[in-house]
């Protein structure tokens, strides 16, 4: 579909671990960092509670705002999106996770109503750094022999 972006990843965490990632402000502020230096989030995870997080690198802040639309605990997760990329505009975010084996879950992110095409790939690449920085999070430690 037009102004919409997928992306997917498996993490080596089960979805209720992803899943508190994405809803507790002190987990959010470790992994959703594309570019920027800093993050700080403020979250009400709940339908109909809001959120806002604050991208910052030196003395340039991005503020991001949104509200939780659904909230399926450990399976989905949706919210409207509201920032400088959207050019203000409301877009909505749904991030799905689905249980992968033991300890692991796949995350598809899908990332629709945004205003145009530069929207679209300013958001790729955010989401892409953010979510290598989620899978890297859960990554597990290198075994020495």
């Amino acid at each position: 579909m037009a102004n919409e972006l997928r992306l997917s990843r498996r993490i080596a965490a089960t979805p209720d671990e992803v899943f508190e990632a994405w809803t507790r402000a002190e987990h959010v502020n470790q992994w959703l960092i594309p570019g920027a230096v800093t993050t700080r989030a403020r979250m009400d995870a709940r339908a109909g509670g809001r959120f806002h997080i604050e991208m910052i690198d030196g003395e340039d802040r991005n503020p991001h705002d949104g509200e939780y639309l659904r909230l399926e605990r450990p399976h989905l997760l949706e919210f409207s999106w509201v920032s400088r990329a959207t050019q203000q505009k409301r877009s909505v975010v749904t991030v799905e996770l689905k249980a992968a084996g033991a300890g692991a879950t796949d995350l598809t992110l899908t990332h629709r109503l945004l205003p145009d095409a530069t929207a679209v790939a300013k958001h790729t690449g955010g989401w892409n750094l953010a979510l290598d920085k989620l899978v890297a999070r859960y990554a597990a430690a290198p075994t020495t022999a």
